[in-house]
């Protein structure tokens, strides 16, 4: 398996229980493993529903709570990994330097972009409708409708 510069594969982290820089890109990484867990239980969620009808709801039940288990350990552990947690890090700190627009300045932005998405669905109406006319005139005739 590739190393990472920590010099630890990621089958090697598996087993372990530490946290890689506890204190830094906590909430990305937070949330990076949420989301893994969320989709794990959307997916045994998913499997639950679709498993052989002639097997028990127990065995059902426990396949689907299995997968989520081992989903959240991976989620954990994928969060801890050096590789991605300095990923995870710089990304938090990339986020952090970003200017974000104040309420007045979006609620603008968004105001500009709808009214130009209305006034260019109408201009994209209008040419229809002329080449449309145009091309069932009796002369042209190309759409025989």
């Amino acid at each position: 398996m590739a190393k990472s510069k920590t010099g630890q594969a990621f089958s090697a982290t598996l087993v372990s229980g530490g946290l890689y820089k506890r204190n830094q890109g906590r909430l990305v990484r937070q949330l990076t493993a949420i989301g893994l867990v969320a989709v794990a239980i959307f997916g045994a969620y998913s499997l639950y529903n679709v498993l052989p009808l002639g097997m028990s709801a127990g065995v059902q039940k426990g396949i689907a709570v299995a997968i989520v288990v081992v989903s959240a350990w991976l989620a954990y552990r994928v969060v801890n990994f050096p590789r991605f947690a300095d990923f995870l890090i710089s990304v938090e700190a990339e986020i952090s330097k970003v200017t974000w627009a104040t309420w007045d300045q979006l609620w603008r932005s968004t105001a500009v972009v709808i009214v130009l998405m209305f006034f260019l669905s109408f201009l994209l109406l209008a040419y229809d409708m002329f080449w449309q006319f145009l091309f069932k005139w009796k002369w042209i005739g190309f759409l025989q409708i």
